[in-house]
């Protein structure tokens, strides 16, 4: 491919410098490169037999056959690798040559040495270019021959006419200039022409050649096909617009959907990624999300910095997707496969798409943060899954292991962000919902509104998960927000309470949980404000599904569950200092001053008011048949599959813009298979206090609050189980399951009426 030969000259002069050059304007061209067959070219069978016959027309790959293949990319083996210290930097400026290939560390420091002294502002960092020049331009032509081998091995076009490489001089009758191109494949017989790319789009610097041969009468070229791998983008739409128009019935396009999945050789330097992986662990987790979490920036200036040189140093995109089209704070935790002691376990992220280049940063945060919650979930024993506010227990806040742990930290947030969400949603001069549950209430003598206090709390809604090949994907966990009449005796401030029957609490509860629990709910399931809750809670699903597989067969989790250690998944990064009091204090502030405050004409206004809580006692599940689960995610098994290799899109029918990206705790991304003989990454401490793994799904207890929720089920739920399998027989993962993230009580909700001064 023309594409890369370009690619391979650009490297070089990143590497090396600019060549030697030696030219003549009177030196004659070069004749065009005969090419070969297509057969010799790929090392193919003369009898290969084709899979699929080559289309005659337009068209597109069902669906059904998108695939994946594989590559190796000779610059992955070194994205672990680091900058040189200051005296190697030293040792190695001096050096005139490049090293010999005895000493392969000091011969790529030795080439971004040269390239950042060429272009310090480009190349000034050492990971920039190692991520954007050294491993994305070595892996640009592999990608491209492998694709085209695959299109020429599955179509069987290894006969005597089938020539590849083969170079045309097409002179643009226009302009005058002749462009020399070189076809991937053409057929000597037919004439036909095919461009075979791995990617959306034709490279500008073959565009040219294609337009001048859409201009000729007569050429050995009858026809042209465009093949792509990736879904065409507005450049490749436009060039094959206008070539159809200058060359009507010549030109045909053929989506030939498959992914990429890139592999590195044997030895140098790599990234040591340990995600999901348990303590003590040896291997690397590799697959289809480790490369774009690793180029993903901590924020979006440095990741804009990133994208910005990445498109830079390649103007006519020729690299794959990375991670700029990630919306890294929607991922979540959607598939963990069966844990089989020894072989690790394949997993699966699930993430929004966005237009490329307008998102992709906090990749490694989120990615830990879900490793991290998941082990928490492993680890502490139940009882502990609990968060409390409330202004009679300062003491009791939450578990003092639990509140060392960023899932704790989380839970206890989220408690005190739905006290200001349900102030804003009961604000009638914001809702007219609201304002109908404020005429709504019962009168006191006074004539003014008699509200009570509250508890509201989130808790999981019916959840969807699927049990599919030994695996469980976790495909829907709406969450929804309650609330329930709570007397308590501390109150501050004027509250003007007033004495309840029975009926008229079940009726103001009913009038609240259908005029104000709504749009609280739909904060909680879509806000950004509550994506670090949606992304603990689906780990705590995953994990207790480890637990149920644990308690059958000891996995290599076996040491974790119920160790009660959780200091190797400590609170991190700009949380590391955070306490539950400063939750709590800011609790305190919030009811002493209130969240909200407005005039009403439902009379004795002005109201401020202060709300809040958060339970999941409870979670009830929704089992999805096999059926079912065959026609609304048909190919979410297979792509979810493909996930742990590569990025994959499209993964769920009917649904756009959703990403998965993977890996596999123990899998080597190695070409020859094995694992590399450079250092393994540092192992986790192993919990000094293993505990037994649980013989039943867990069974969370009642926090210690008197205002909280009550304890687990215990009882089997008829709709608590996971899907079936296909069988009869439901798996019953989280039967006795009574809370999916925790059990977290003493959440409650009360608003007051705060006197003016002209009424005092």
């Amino acid at each position: 491919m023309a594409s890369a030969v370009a690619v391979a000259a650009a490297a070089t002069l990143a590497f090396t410098g600019l060549p030697g050059l030696t030219s003549s304007a009177d030196a004659a061209p070069k004749p065009p490169n005969p090419g070969m067959l297509c057969r010799d070219y790929f090392d193919l069978a003369e009898d290969l037999v084709a899979i699929v016959e080559m289309p005659d027309g337009d068209a597109s790959r069902a669906k059904s056959q998108w695939d994946t293949y594989e590559y190796e990319n000779p610059g992955k083996k070194w994205d672990g690798l680091q900058g040189p210290s200051e005296a190697d930097y030293k040792r190695l400026e001096l050096e005139t040559k490049e090293p010999p290939k005895s000493r392969p560390v000091d011969r790529v420091w030795w080439k971004w040495i040269r390239a950042s002294k060429k272009n310090p502002n480009a190349f000034g960092d050492f990971t920039y270019w190692r991520d954007i020049i050294l491993i994305k331009n070595a892996g640009n032509d592999p990608r491209g021959k492998a694709f085209e081998k695959k299109i020429i091995k599955e179509h069987g076009l290894v006969g005597d006419d089938w020539i590849c490489q083969k170079e045309f001089d097409f002179t643009d009758p226009d302009t005058g200039k002749t462009h020399r191109r070189q076809a991937d494949v053409w057929n000597k017989s037919t004439g036909q022409q095919l461009e075979i790319k791995s990617n959306g789009h034709p490279d500008p610097k073959q565009k040219p050649g294609d337009i001048a041969w859409s201009k000729q009468k007569e050429s050995p070229v009858k026809s042209l096909k465009y093949v792509f791998a990736e879904p065409q983008e507005k450049s490749a739409k436009d060039h094959l617009n206008e070539l159809k128009k200058n060359a009507p019935g010549k030109v045909t396009e053929y989506n030939y959907r498959s992914r990429k999945a890139e592999l590195a050789p044997g030895g140098g330097v790599r990234d040591k990624s340990t995600t999901m992986q348990p303590p003590g662990s040896k291997g690397v987790t590799g697959g289809g999300a480790q490369d774009l979490i690793r180029e993903s920036r901590p924020n979006p200036k440095d990741m804009k910095e990133f994208l910005d040189r990445k498109n830079a140093a390649d103007p006519n995109r020729l690299q794959p997707k990375g991670p700029g089209g990630v919306d890294f704070t929607t991922l979540e935790l959607r598939y963990i496969g069966k844990p089989v002691k020894g072989k690790g376990v394949d997993y699966s992220f699930s993430a929004k798409e966005v237009p490329e280049d307008t998102a992709g940063w906090g990749g490694k945060e989120k990615a830990q943060l879900i490793n991290d919650a998941f082990f928490t979930w492993l680890a502490l024993t139940p009882e502990k899954f609990w968060v409390n506010l409330n202004p009679d227990q300062p003491d009791k806040i939450m578990d003092s292991a639990f509140g060392k742990t960023d899932a704790g930290r989380i839970l206890l947030e989220a408690d005190l962000e739905l006290k200001r969400d349900f102030a804003d949603a009961m604000n009638p001069k914001k809702r007219p919902e609201a304002d109908q549950y404020w005429k709504s209430l019962p009168r006191n003598a006074e004539g003014i509104p008699c509200w009570f206090q509250v508890r509201n709390w989130i808790e999981p809604d019916t959840a969807v998960v699927r049990e599919e090949n030994g695996g469980i994907h976790i495909l829907d966990t709406p969450l929804k927000v309650k609330a329930q009449y709570l007397k308590i005796d501390n109150m501050p401030g004027d509250p003007y309470l007033c004495e309840f029957n029975e009926a008229e609490k079940k009726a103001t509860e009913d009038r609240m949980n259908r005029l104000i629990m709504p749009e609280v709910e739909r904060r909680v399931n879509n806000d950004p404000r509550y994506a670090e809750l949606r992304r603990v809670y689906t780990a705590r699903v995953a994990a207790e599904f480890i637990r149920q597989q644990d308690a059958k067969t000891p996995t290599d989790y076996h040491k974790v569950i119920n160790s009660n250690d959780v200091s190797s998944w400590p609170l991190r990064g700009e949380n590391k200092d955070w306490t539950r009091e400063s939750v709590y204090q800011a609790y305190l502030k919030s009811l002493r001053e209130g969240e909200q405050q407005w005039e009403h004409d439902a009379g004795g206004g002005p109201y401020t008011i202060s709300v809040g809580g958060v339970d999941f006692s409870k979670q009830p599940k929704r089992n999805m048949t096999k059926p079912r689960f065959d026609t609304e995610h048909r190919y979410l098994p297979r792509e979810t599959k493909s996930s742990v290799r590569t990025l994959t899109d499209n993964a769920k029918d009917g649904e756009k813009n959703l990403l998965l990206l993977g890996g596999n705790t123990v899998a080597s991304d190695l070409s020859g298979g094995g694992d590399t003989p450079d250092p393994t990454p540092t192992p986790t401490p192993t919990p000094t206090k293993p505990g037994e793994p649980t013989d039943k799904p867990t069974d969370p207890t009642t926090p210690p609050a008197t205002g909280g929720s009550s304890g687990g089920t215990g009882g089997k739920d008829p709709h608590g189980d996971l899907a079936d399998t296909g069988s009869s027989t439901p798996v019953g993962m989280i039967a006795g399951l009574a809370a999916a993230l925790a059990a977290i009580g003493g959440g409650l909700v009360w608003w007051k009426r705060r006197r003016t001064a002209d009424q005092e």
